[in-house]
């Protein structure tokens, strides 16, 4: 996983409130191989009419907001299923940044585990951005996560709270694997302590 330190991005702003991972990522795109493709079935349901064409009222097909690396969106984001696809999805689209007063928890978790930041702020200070971003042609904000920090194009800045171990897991670019490879030596150490039937009944095989 690449390290995650700052963004610079157009804001996306979805207006909605309990956006569940089917309408992220509908279950019927789901049978893909791997973590990569899922981001042109984003929001399926909503970008796309019936017969396939795109529905221009929705946020995505507007030209305004191509190529939005930072998506704002409203409470309780990432509800219903716990499937792992919806963060894929908006990782491949391309959103690197969550803006929400709220998250569902597994989604939530599901971010920091694929690159995603999901910044959490005050429903108020929420409901700021999206009039600002719907008062420009285009809105970027830029995210430093180092600082803690979201800077508007006039130059105030925004703080936000984030657990450090999470922090630390985008910053030094950490899956769960990679976490317990920095303790390889230690494994490696311990393991040769065992005698060859230890090492089998603690490998499970």
């Amino acid at each position: 996983m690449e390290p995650f330190n700052q963004q610079i991005g157009v804001v996306v702003p979805l207006d909605r409130v309990n956006v569940d991972t089917d309408q992220i990522i509908p279950k019927q795109f789901l049978k893909l191989v791997g973590r990569t493709g899922f981001g042109r079935y984003l929001f399926h349901d909503w970008r796309f009419h019936s017969d396939g064409t795109p529905n221009m009222d929705f946020v995505l097909n507007q030209a305004r907001y191509a190529g939005g690396k930072i998506l704002l969106t409203r409470e309780n984001f990432g509800c219903g299923s716990s499937r792992e696809h919806a963060v894929w999805a908006l990782e491949d689209y391309g959103f690197k940044v969550l803006v929400a007063p709220s998250y569902a928890d597994i989604f939530y978790n599901n971010c920091f585990k694929n690159g995603v930041l999901p910044i959490t702020l005050d429903e108020s200070v929420v409901s700021d951005l999206f009039s600002e971003t719907e008062s420009h042609e285009v809105y970027s904000l830029h995210v430093d996560l180092a600082k803690q920090t979201i800077r508007k194009p006039n130059g105030a800045e925004l703080g936000f709270d984030i657990d450090q171990f999470r922090r630390r897991y985008l910053l030094e670019g950490l899956d769960d694997i990679s976490l317990t490879l920095q303790h390889e030596q230690s494994i490696r150490s311990y393991e040769s302590k065992l005698s060859p039937i230890q090492v089998i009944n603690a490998s499970g095989v």
